[in-house]
């Protein structure tokens, strides 16, 4: 049995993995019918119920950076989970993004500690199917003026980052953003012989200085209700 997940209903074979635990609750309450809480152990909320195609899907929080998200994929695993797509927030890196836009990850750069310490070196890819999916998803759904853009992200430890190097050397690799769990979850993914994918919202963009600016509230909810819709309809897509 897992150790840190704690099933209280049954667990989908696919599943958004959001990181922050309320935004689980409130994809549930979007996209599933009748969700039942899967799992509060941790303060990692997760959620089971029936998507808009009738089947089962189940949306699991994982925390924040590679070493959570790596603990409850691979439970999920464990559990029997055979599709997953990670849901979350980046920072641009690629001055064509705007904020809340969206962005399908191809592949991510390993530039953390948790995906290297699994063996990533360098990139992991995106499940190719997922990203197709995940493409015509986007293109088909209302994204109230956000756009979709596919590519690289690049994956690090830091939320607050203070060299401004490194972020210049993310955009020479070619990454499009950044964020803190893709490369773990999609090397989990790859070692677990499971399909995973990552859809992401631009919630912060950085001046030339690294100044931030962030994603106001309004706005925020918006875009996390384009990863769920468009998330829901990629796994349902696959599983047709």
């Amino acid at each position: 049995m897992p150790v840190h997940i704690h099933p209280t209903a049954p667990l989908a074979s696919r599943a958004l993995l959001p990181g922050d635990p309320g935004r689980a609750l409130a994809l549930a309450q979007l996209v599933l019918s009748e969700p039942k809480m899967f799992n509060h152990n941790r303060g990692l909320w997760g959620y089971t119920g029936t998507a808009a195609d009738g089947e089962p899907m189940t949306i699991q929080s994982t925390g924040m950076g590679g070493p959570s998200a790596a603990i409850v994929l691979e439970e999920l695993c464990d559990l029997g989970l055979t599709h997953a797509i990670r849901v979350g927030t980046c920072g641009a890196l690629d001055p064509a993004l705007a904020l809340g836009d969206l962005v399908i990850a191809d592949a991510a750069l390993a530039y953390d500690g948790a995906s290297r310490a699994l063996g990533a070196d360098g990139r992991v890819a995106a499940d190719p199917g997922l990203v197709a999916a995940l493409r015509s998803a986007a293109s088909g759904a209302a994204l109230d003026r956000a756009r979709a853009h596919g590519g690289a992200i690049a994956t690090s430890d830091l939320f607050y980052e203070r060299d401004l190097t490194r972020a210049h050397a993310w955009r020479e690799a070619g990454a499009l953003a950044v964020e803190m769990e893709a490369a773990t979850l999609l090397q989990v993914g790859r070692l677990r012989g499971i399909h995973v994918g990552c859809l992401l919202a631009v919630s912060d963009v950085f001046s030339a200085e690294g100044e931030r600016r962030r994603i106001d509230g309004e706005a925020l909810l918006r875009a996390a209700e384009h990863l769920g819709r468009v998330g829901a309809n990629a796994l349902a897509a696959v599983a047709a």
